[in-house]
């Protein structure tokens, strides 16, 4: 396979790396690219030990830790190029259950990924975002719209810009950990002759780790500082998508949970103003000024974006790319949900 240049003979930090995200992003990075150090770091002893015994690269370190410990972090961003900072508590109910743990993680732990990096002179950082982040109406929204807006301001404490800040956003990954159709599959291969749907109206955005993972990539590509950068996806309906698994199957409306919206929302109306569309993406620009002047319109691989029109929104509602039954069956059967 033809490797690519752009990790080649770096080294590289995922931060939360035992998790979905992280996994596949360190199979990407090994099956296309010759980096010399993959540092992992997480909680979870047991998932690193899986890695490492599913991978078994001499370029991958496994580093415990949490990102509440910026000493801890310090060591790890030792010698680091690029940083991945996927850890974050994800859990909507959990998050609004314990609300000073979700703090201490996505709020304290994005502040100290953000002192580390600066103090080690890492040459770029991409965070990665959530949709719940636009508009939050739950805690776990609301931390990651803190955090965002840490990463985004970290750009004017590195003044020198030795250190590049931005965020990736996205929402919904097909068949991750906690999502909407494995917990559907998994319901049908119990014989359940219902599924839970919590409103008829609701949609999301579909995009699969791969995606998810390419995007990150050419975000690093991309990256200005101090971006927010936002894929172009194609929507579904959730009744729609448990229709594909099983077509006659009775849905069961079980009301909406709290937190829990009736679509995601990647833009809001408020920030069409800062927004700029390109052929694949968006991009919403700092809502503050940092220290040099810089023209999000062109970024550095000759792509060229257009501001949008006021009032404009993107979310997963009013989004014409929707996906069909059919469309979504063949999604499904691909990733072995059939």
């Amino acid at each position: 396979m033809l490797v690519q240049s752009m990790f080649n003979q770096k080294s590289i930090l995922v931060t939360g790396g035992t998790g979905s995200f992280g996994r596949t992003f360190v199979y990407h990075l090994l099956t296309h690219y010759d980096a010399e150090r993959i540092v992992i770091f997480s909680r979870d002893e047991q998932k690193q030990q899986e890695m490492a015994n599913r991978f078994g690269s001499t370029a991958l370190q496994f580093m415990i830790g949490d990102v509440r410990d910026v000493n801890r972090l310090n060591e790890a961003c030792r010698g680091i190029d690029y940083i991945v900072h996927a850890a974050a508590m994800k859990i909507v109910t959990t998050a609004e259950y314990n609300p000073l743990e979700c703090i201490k993680t996505n709020i304290h732990g994005a502040e100290n990924v953000i002192t580390a990096a600066i103090a080690n002179r890492v040459s770029q950082i991409i965070a990665l975002s959530t949709d719940k982040a636009a508009v939050p109406i739950n805690l776990y929204g609301a931390s990651k719209l803190a955090s965002d807006k840490l990463f985004i301001a970290a750009n004017n404490i590195s003044r020198d810009h030795a250190s590049l800040f931005s965020v990736v956003r996205y929402g919904n990954v097909v068949a991750s950990r906690g999502s909407v159709l494995p917990y559907f599959y998994e319901l049908l291969k119990s014989g359940s002759e219902t599924l839970p749907i919590t409103d008829e109206r609701m949609t999301r955005f579909w995009i699969t780790l791969e995606e998810g993972i390419q995007f990150v990539v050419n975000a690093f590509k991309r990256q200005q500082a101090g971006e927010v950068f936002i894929p172009k996806l194609p929507s579904v309906r959730i009744v729609d998508l448990a229709r594909s698994l099983k077509p006659d199957i009775e849905l069961k409306i079980i009301g909406i949970r709290p937190g829990e919206k009736i679509h995601e929302v990647m833009i809001p109306k408020d920030e069409s103003h800062m927004t700029l569309e390109f052929a694949d993406h968006y991009v919403i620009k700092p809502a503050i000024l940092l220290p040099n002047a810089i023209d999000y319109s062109k970024n550095p691989i000759n792509e060229t974006g257009n501001p949008v029109s006021a009032e404009f929104e993107y979310h997963s509602g009013n989004n014409p790319n929707y996906l069909s039954i059919e469309q979504l069956r063949e999604l499904n059967k691909k990733l072995g949900f059939n």
